[in-house]
């Protein structure tokens, strides 16, 4: 599937030796690796050899060497990923070049510890901590680095301890790679019940994966976002902006504090999953204003007359 067949042991670029495998998606596996030039853990983003990816993946690349350029310049962001290298190889039959990035190890996702708290939501205390460091960092991204991170969601939320101790902790209890199906059977042996609340609020956040993520003056794609933390304005086909990121974080604010979706809209019979979507944000939030609705390009895929919707009667 264009994905690199990476082997334990395997040695990138003559400096990072594959030590196993952290997590896979539609556009990378993330390897942790020994950099044996600086004898320490980093992790790996080998990203998919395919036509059309290449260009995307230098766009990832650039937003994040800005990002590390406007860390240097402002002594800030430090709640986003950084970026320690990046290089290139060639993939097994020679014809795609891959390109790798190299970041610094943090612990699992946002997702992984929710998954511990099934149907009853995060620690309070620990939601308001975790969600002051995300728009800490989104504050980082929008102002200083002019960047729309386009993807915020629980995955992209990665867990770290300052304290080594803590860190291998997340990292043994929470490991969400390839095995998280299984992890995230026996609630009993939840993090919740190995971590005291004090030892939970010693845990920090940090903004990962930019790879669907933009400059604030020259968005790469119309479709941003995963559906359920989807903005109304990108739904509805508005030019959006960083106001996009803060409809995600509250969504995602709600899923940490209850272990629920905010918004998880289902396809009908005569509706589709947008319809939907649309269709529960009005009924949590209020009739949309018809000067809103009827300004935007695809306005007429969702209303049939200003403020009613065209495929759902009620």
């Amino acid at each position: 599937g264009g994905h690199h067949p990476v082997q334990e042991g395997e040695m990138f670029n003559m400096r990072y030796q594959a030590l196993h495998e952290l997590g896979s998606g539609a556009f990378a596996t993330v390897w942790l690796c020994q950099d044996v030039r600086r004898k320490k853990q980093v992790a790996v983003k080998v990203l998919k050899s395919r036509e059309g990816f290449a260009e995307s993946a230098q766009d990832e690349v650039a937003l994040l060497r800005c990002v590390n350029c406007m860390k240097k310049k402002d002594h800030a962001g430090e709640n986003i990923i950084s970026l320690l290298d990046d290089f290139r190889m060639i993939g097994e039959n020679g014809f795609h070049i891959l390109l790798c990035l190299v970041f610094e190890v943090l612990g699992p996702s946002l997702r992984c510890l929710m998954g511990r708290y099934t149907g009853q939501g995060l620690p309070l205390p620990f939601v308001k901590k975790s969600l002051q460091q995300v728009l800490a960092g989104l504050h980082f991204l929008h102002k200083h680095c002019r960047i729309i991170h386009a993807d915020i969601k629980p995955e992209n939320i990665l867990l770290y301890g300052r304290d080594k101790s803590l860190q291998r902790l997340l990292m043994d209890t929470l490991g969400c790679g390839q095995r998280t199906h299984v992890k995230l059977k026996g609630a009993e042996d939840g993090l919740g019940n190995q971590l005291e609340e004090s030892e939970l609020m010693n845990i920090e956040v940090k903004i990962a994966d930019l790879g669907s993520a933009c400059w604030t003056y020259k968005p790469f794609s119309k479709e941003i976002q995963t559906q359920p933390y989807r903005a109304l304005e990108v739904l509805l086909g508005l030019d959006y902006g960083t106001p996009a990121d803060i409809w995600s974080t509250a969504c995602l604010a709600f899923e940490m504090a209850t272990g629920e979706c905010l918004f998880d809209p289902q396809p009908g019979k005569y509706f589709s999953r947008d319809d939907d979507h649309v269709a529960r944000i009005i009924e949590l939030l209020g009739r949309i204003p018809p000067q809103i609705a009827f300004s935007w390009n695809k306005s007429t895929n969702f209303f049939s007359r200003p403020g009613a919707l065209l495929r759902l009667s009620r």
